[in-house]
């Protein structure tokens, strides 16, 4: 986190677009981590909220076209099995309204099945980047509105409570990241090797 601190805009720009791939960052909500930041180390929020959002744009377009690519097989690929039947269901009765929903709210609630959902399912690209953007600018916003107003008062608290303990919540987080990176690609593969292992439909 320091490291992409350090990068400023260019880290925030690249953890958004990242985040709303195929493929996002294994610790959801780093990007709103990310940004407050910034915005309490007195970054712009006229600056760093569009930069974000346009990352997250960005990335999400790519998952969408997966999704409009691939089909079925995609969804198969991209949504947890134990959550396909209720994305699928909600994209088809909702939407772009579904893909707001998923996209303002913050973790634990899934972005990208929902993205490659709204590509598979027919989901205009107009409608699907009309309602992405405003959900995700409405959600920078509000991070950036509580670095603003809470900044200094997240700082005192920090520094009084936990600064003294960083460096093993930095472990705990790495370490964190790790066990998530390896139990998501484990499920990629896996969802890979029983896709192919299914026999096709004549």
């Amino acid at each position: 986190m320091h490291w992409l601190v350090s990068l400023g805009w260019i880290g925030l720009f690249s953890v958004s677009l990242i985040d709303a791939c195929p493929f996002p960052l294994p610790i959801p909500g780093t990007t709103d981590l990310l940004l407050l930041i910034l915005v309490v180390r007195k970054g712009s929020p006229w600056l760093l909220v569009p930069l974000a959002v346009g990352g997250a744009v960005a990335g999400a377009f790519t998952t969408w076209s997966a999704g409009k690519k691939g089909g079925e097989k995609a969804l198969r690929r991209y949504v947890p099995e134990h959550y396909y039947d209720r994305i699928t269901n909600w994209v088809k009765k909702y939407g772009a309204t579904a893909v707001a929903l998923a996209a303002i709210n913050p973790p634990p609630v899934p972005l990208m099945p929902f993205l490659a959902a709204a590509g598979a399912m027919g989901v205009t690209r107009g409608r699907f980047l009309a309602a992405f953007t405003i959900a995700r600018t409405a959600r920078y916003a509000l991070v950036a509105w509580l670095g603003v107003r809470y900044g200094r008062q997240m700082v005192h608290w920090w520094n009084q409570y936990l600064a003294r303990y960083s460096g093993a919540i930095g472990w705990a987080i790495f370490a964190l990241f790790l066990a998530a990176f390896g139990w998501g690609f484990w499920q990629w593969r896996r969802s890979g090797t029983r896709s192919t292992a299914q026999p096709a439909h004549s």
